[in-house]
């Protein structure tokens, strides 16, 4: 009785061999090659605990360093020196205050006494002209006296009396910062259709382990172009322009699903949302003016119609309806309820839509539900002119492709400027330079790569620590 074949290629040794699985990777090793792995996972445990055991280090010495408590007792001093010189000044005032009052009260009281006497000197119809001349004399009196009142009031004095203080907390910036040097990473071999070359790659990926997923528009393939490798290999299209099921036209944006093992992409000139799974194509959504992607953390996918100028949602596996409008579908224009030639999009965490407004030079955010959009970055063409892709950080961070200005920008959400991150240095092809790039990506280090379109080639900005 023949033996059953169990063996696989290792994938250390390629060789047929009984084959064990490395849960973490979900690679198959044999069993001399799965040691080795596990002891290149034990290095680099090893120096991960390194690393947190030099960090603790030296937090805890900049703990031990720390003076808070010192400040605390500087503060509760100055409230009280503070405090004591706050009830001086008031018992001050209120004294003044008090003065006035007792004047006024003795005025009044001659007052009163007088009009009594006079009330009944005149019931007992007894003076003469020296009780007149007293009570002229009296009344002429008390007049100068509330002639020379003090005219009481509050003066506000802004110049403090009291020593201000301020707790000054001085952070570490949030705001990132790349090389302006890159690394081409993927192409930049010419123009060509080589598995080492690119015709214009616009969408960009990077999963986990730095593999770069490429929408080779030009070459109507979507690349995989694995970290450190010298070219890379189709993984969609690539058999030439044409409507077929195993062609694209024209693609323009990618979404890689790695836990399905599967990419959705904007079929551009086919106008479709197609989904690949390990070389078998299924059409999500057919007649759609796609131009850009997105998914959330739900698995509802959006997708932009850059004519109907409007963005779409479809909730997972429910393809076969016309979706919900999320933004726009209000006409060309620019309103804030209206989009212009909407192209890349971002989704956050909270289901707030980001459009790059292409032919309006913004970019809009629409929160989940809103029945208009607020402008985010850009508004004229003196800021932005043409931004294509974008990506929102976890600090509410905007990073936008300047299209036509060839660099890549950052704006911070209620900001009316942005920043240059990298690029701006006219169009070209050195190191510093982009020309017309298309969509950006981080990978898990926060390394910046950027789709150089029109120079064919990846660019990666490292990101300085």
């Amino acid at each position: 009785m023949a033996m059953p074949n169990n063996t696989a290629p290792c994938f250390t040794c390629n060789q047929n061999k009984i084959p064990y699985l490395c849960v973490g990777c979900s690679r198959k090793f044999c069993i001399l090659d799965l040691a080795k792995h596990r002891l290149i996972l034990n290095e680099e445990l090893n120096h991960i605990a390194k690393d947190y055991n030099e960090f603790k280090q030296k937090f805890n010495e900049e703990k031990l360093n720390s003076n808070d408590l010192a400040l605390i007792d500087q503060i509760n001093q100055w409230e009280v020196d503070s405090y004591e010189k706050v009830k001086q000044k008031a018992k001050n005032c209120r004294e003044i205050v008090s003065e006035s009052s007792r004047l006024k009260h003795d005025i009044e009281k001659k007052l009163n006494d007088s009009s009594e006497h006079i009330e009944q000197i005149q019931k007992e119809n007894e003076f003469n002209e020296t009780n007149l001349n007293y009570l002229t004399n009296e009344l002429i009196k008390m007049k100068e006296e509330v002639n020379y009142l003090p005219k009481v009031s509050i003066e506000q004095d802004y110049h403090p009396f009291i020593n201000e203080i301020s707790v000054l907390s001085l952070q570490i910036s949030k705001l990132k910062k790349w090389k302006q040097n890159a690394i081409t990473v993927a192409g930049g071999n010419r123009k060509g259709q080589e598995s080492n070359q690119f015709n214009r790659p616009t969408g960009i990926c990077i999963d986990e382990n730095k593999n770069i997923f490429i929408v080779d528009s030009g070459n109507h393939r979507v690349v995989e172009w694995k970290c450190n490798e010298n070219e890379g290999q189709s993984i969609a299209g690539g058999n030439g322009e044409g409507n077929r099921m195993d062609q694209l036209r024209y693609p323009i944006d990618v979404i890689v699903d790695q836990k399905n093992n599967s990419i959705i992409i904007a079929d551009f000139h086919n106008r479709r949302v197609i989904q690949w799974v390990n070389q078998n194509q299924q059409i999500l959504i057919d007649n759609i003016n796609c131009r850009g992607l997105g998914m959330d953390k739900h698995g509802f996918l959006y997708v932009s119609d850059y004519k109907k100028n409007e963005v779409r949602r479809w909730k997972t596996g429910e393809y076969n309806n016309e979706g919900i409008i999320v933004v726009g579908g209000n006409g060309r224009g620019n309103q804030l309820n209206q989009l212009n030639n909407p192209s890349f999009i971002f989704v956050d965490e909270d289901q707030s839509v980001y459009v790059s407004d292409c032919n309006n030079h913004r970019v809009v955010k629409w929160r989940q539900g809103a029945k208009e959009g607020k402008i985010v970055a850009g508004g004229s063409v003196n800021q932005l002119s043409l931004p294509e892709g974008i990506v929102v950080d976890d600090l509410g961070q905007i990073y936008v492709v300047d299209g036509l200005n060839h660099r890549i920008m950052r704006w911070c959400e209620g900001k009316e400027e942005g920043e240059i991150v990298v690029g701006g240095n006219e169009k070209g092809s050195r190191s510093n330079q982009l020309h017309g790039p298309s969509n950006l990506s981080f990978d898990v280090e926060g390394n910046l790569y950027v789709a150089d379109t029109f120079n064919h080639r990846i660019q990666k900005f490292e990101i300085v620590l």
